[in-house]
């Protein structure tokens, strides 16, 4: 057994059948047919796992189960990577099962640097829209290059490849760990950093062009997400303090593969919509972020609601004294509410900024911001 791809799943009916296919096209071709294909499935009420193993993938043998644990991605990408252990096989590679870009050659990218002994850990590097993947832009990948000295800029792109090193490093972690956010949306943000920290090798990124998938309006759908990623991150920065406070620089991770010319669907957002939750998250929280901030973010805090967005120097200077607040365990609940809102104001004001520049020009502004983070880092760590 070469490789093992996982599918986490939850009611994906209509578009599970077709990554399952381009998995198998996949291993037939780049990996001998020596392969599984694993559907980890949360309770789908929609028939998920009957629409997968109803699917044909030629000699590539399947299995499906519905995952026993904490209902979350992470549960479902711990079952595989679970049976990927004991299989000891070489390479686990993890698809979204609402891909509907996804291609055989993903999985030689995701998985031949592995195989080669390059790395132990790869992410996915898309040509996104400029407003796909706002948590990933506004806070994952500026405030992990930053902190750790490694740009990412997809460390939670839900597609990843992962050697055998950083698995039995990941089923080593104690019970708490899979039973906090880390089972849920958190489980990307914390495999990534892991690896970053804990593998003998560097992580690598694999171009793997668009990312076309079932794409969420930030404003809308996106809240739960924020708080599980957003809550492992800051979880994280305390966990790993003594290797970040001793990175200055910014290091460019290799890309395995050519970077297609494609075009990323387009995505709407709706600004009302992202400034009147901003305002009325802002009043909500008011006295709560009266209780924790210090008078000088607090001021900061308050003014948000005058005209429901947050700029790039505001929005660095919240999230770091968030993150250093969040080590004290009782606030850390109070620390996501409050910075919910101001999330969505962080959005609002990218979204305004950029409306009328294309993904590549903004992809520079969101690069600036990642500068920032790192420009300011000498203030987080004398106050850490």
């Amino acid at each position: 057994m070469t490789v093992v791809v996982g599918i986490p799943s939850y009611n994906n009916a209509e578009t599970i059948g077709h990554v399952a296919k381009v998995a198998a096209k996949g291993i037939e071709e780049f990996f001998g047919g020596k392969g599984l294909i694993i559907n980890s499935d949360g309770g789908s009420s929609d028939k998920t796992m009957e629409a997968f193993m109803e699917t044909d993938t030629g000699s590539i043998p399947k299995i499906a189960f519905q995952y026993i644990g904490i209902p979350g991605k992470g549960s479902a990408m711990r079952s595989v990577m679970e049976i990927s252990a004991a299989l000891r096989a070489p390479v686990t590679i993890f698809l979204d099962s609402d891909l509907r870009s996804v291609q055989p050659w993903w999985l030689e990218r995701l998985g031949k640097p592995i195989i080669q002994g390059k790395t132990s850990y790869i992410t996915p590097y898309y040509v996104r829209h400029k407003y796909d993947g706002t948590i990933t832009n506004n806070i994952c990948y500026p405030l992990t290059s930053a902190l750790y000295g490694i740009e990412i800029r997809q460390p939670i792109g839900g597609d990843f490849g992962v050697g055998l090193e950083m698995v039995d490093i990941y089923m080593s972690k104690p019970k708490e760990v899979w039973e906090s956010d880390v089972a849920k949306f958190g489980i990307d943000i914390w495999m990534t950093t892991t690896a970053i920290n804990e593998s003998q090798h560097k992580p690598m990124q694999a171009a793997l062009g668009a990312k076309i998938h079932d794409v969420k309006d930030p404003g809308k759908h996106l809240g739960p997400m924020f708080s599980q990623v957003v809550g492992t991150l800051f979880s994280l920065v305390e966990e790993y303090s003594e290797s970040w406070m001793k990175t200055t620089t910014i290091e460019k991770t290799d890309i395995y593969g050519d970077i297609p010319e494609v075009m990323p669907e387009p995505l709407e957002v709706d600004l009302k919509n992202l400034v009147a939750k901003t305002k009325s998250g802002i009043e909500d929280n008011l006295d709560l972020a009266k209780e924790i901030l210090p008078d000088d973010v607090y001021n900061i805090y308050e003014r948000i609601k005058d005209n429901g967005k947050l700029n790039e120097e505001n929005w660095v200077t919240l999230i770091y004294k968030l993150a250093g607040l969040f080590r004290k365990r009782e606030l850390r609940e109070s620390i996501i509410s409050i910075l919910i809102p101001a999330y969505f104001g962080r959005v609002a004001d990218f979204v305004e900024k950029t409306l009328d520049l294309s993904t590549n020009e903004a992809e520079e502004k969101i690069k600036d911001m990642m500068e920032l983070f790192l420009s300011r880092k000498g203030e987080f760590i004398r106050e850490w």
